[in-house]
């Protein structure tokens, strides 16, 4: 159980850079998608919601 959650919250973070990367807002009028940090955190966050049992 623990390594299945382990590994959503990589999947999610690797995801969230992913859309900071080449998604993210130059502008930096999105607060999701302008800072890396939140954008990783908030996808390694829902990765690992969704990979509960």
């Amino acid at each position: 159980m623990g390594l299945r959650m382990l590994i959503g919250a990589v999947i999610g973070g690797g995801l969230g850079w992913a859309v900071y990367r080449f998604i993210g807002c130059s502008t930096g009028a999105c607060p999701i998608t302008s800072n890396p940090y939140v954008s990783i955190i908030l996808f390694a966050v829902v990765g690992l919601l969704l990979a509960r049992p």
